[in-house]
């Protein structure tokens, strides 16, 4: 279990596990990636040193996507996803994220680590919560997805 700086090779297998419908479903933005979006996409945060994303490798193969940015002053919003259709257990879930956590803070040199998610989705609320992150109401809020109204956790980790 690893984390790896993602590289052009990746931005197609990105771009599939991401328009996957379950991780589409439990995403803000739930509209699928084309192909020029997501290549803009790239372009960008590849280029942008206050961003990474890097690939989680499980179990010797890539899995998942795990994303920073907006590092500055220490902080960073992160967000991730798996490759659904192969790597859906708990397991992963649990190793992502303790990749994720020791990668910003031991790798990154972060001292908060924050990220948004849809309050319906509650495995992953409460995989945070047993990693140590704590809701900041202040930062949570309500948005439109789809035309319908959805509460939006904030929730962070201090190191």
């Amino acid at each position: 279990m690893s984390l790896r700086p993602a590289v052009d090779a990746d931005v197609e297998t990105i771009r599939r596990w991401r328009n996957h419908p379950k991780v589409r479903g439990a995403s803000i933005v739930t509209a699928e990636i084309t192909d020029a979006v997501h290549r803009d996409w790239w372009q960008r945060v590849s280029r942008d040193p206050s961003s990474r994303v890097l690939i989680f490798e499980h179990a010797g193969a890539p899995a998942g996507v795990v994303i920073f940015k907006d590092m500055a002053d220490g902080a960073a919003e992160w967000g991730f996803f798996l490759d659904v259709e192969r790597r859906s257990h708990v397991a992963a879930w649990i190793a992502l994220e303790r990749a994720a956590v020791a990668y910003a803070f031991d790798v990154l040199g972060l001292t908060t680590l924050g990220g948004r998610t849809l309050a319906w989705n509650r495995a992953v609320l409460e995989l945070h919560r047993r990693t140590g992150f704590v809701e900041v109401p202040a930062r949570s809020h309500t948005t439109n997805i789809e035309g319908v109204p959805q509460r939006v956790v904030w929730m962070e980790l201090r190191h």
